[in-house]
């Protein structure tokens, strides 16, 4: 029994794989940098194997996870983020960052289920930044969206196959994608902190995780204000960056 976890070269998915493994946990990192994740495996050879591919490429995925046998967690940690400018707006953004962040994902899907037996879990990374209309994040919070909706719908549907799916909603992480990051990122947590949240969720089986408690909840509380609200809201926040 495996835990394979994408996106394990650098940041949460990296920390995820640390922390299981110190659980003597076998440990399965993803990512499409062979280099990088030998040195995460190289932390804890005894219980961490590596699969270097691209999950865009759904035939590498599938060959890939082809050599895998039996997975109990499949935690799908992979993505990327990019800004809009609607000055000169990139339509093309939006098919970069949902090639990854959905398609990529759905890719990672569809090779692991078939390794996948009751009682074990699917768990998908999302964002809280799914939850309001924040300024130039259309690509990368309407991607978040779409991953959540379709985990609540996979929840639905592989109840019946005794697969539990839960969703991640991080809110700022300290990693090397939020470090490129040019405003202010309230509460932003470590990944030690964010693996720490995600490894007690799954564990405690709790369909919807997210963190930072404090900030989670209040962005789930201005999601449910009319939408002129948040708008109203967004607006604000863009003015304050």
């Amino acid at each position: 029994m495996s835990i394979l976890i994408t996106g394990a070269s650098s940041g949460i998915g990296r920390q995820l794989a640390l922390d299981y493994a110190a659980r003597s946990e076998h440990v399965i990192v993803c990512g499409r940098n062979q280099e990088a994740l030998e040195e995460v495996q190289s932390e804890y050879p005894e219980f961490i194997d590596t699969l270097a591919f691209d999950i865009t490429d759904k035939n590498a995925t599938i060959e890939a996870l082809s050599s895998v046998e039996t997975l109990n967690r499949v935690i799908l940690c992979a993505g990327v983020c990019e800004y809009l400018d609607t000055n000169s707006f990139d339509a093309d953004m939006f098919e970069r960052v949902f090639r990854v962040n959905v398609f990529g994902t759905m890719n990672c899907v569809e090779a692991a289920l078939p390794k996948m037996a009751q009682g074990s879990k699917l768990v998908i990374v999302d964002s809280l930044a799914r939850l309001l209309p924040f300024t130039k994040a259309q690509a990368y919070g309407g991607s978040k969206a779409a991953m959540h909706y379709i985990t609540r719908s996979l929840e639905v549907d592989l109840k019946k196959r005794g697969i539990r799916v839960q969703s991640v909603s991080p809110g700022f992480v300290k990693t090397p994608m939020t470090d490129a990051n040019d405003f202010e990122m309230p509460m932003r947590v470590t990944v030690e902190t964010a693996s720490k949240a995600i490894i007690n969720g799954i564990d405690k089986n709790k369909r919807d995780i997210a963190f930072p408690k404090l900030f989670s909840g209040m962005l789930k509380f201005m999601g449910l204000l009319p939408e002129g609200m948040q708008v109203k809201l967004s607006e604000y926040m863009a003015r304050k960056q």
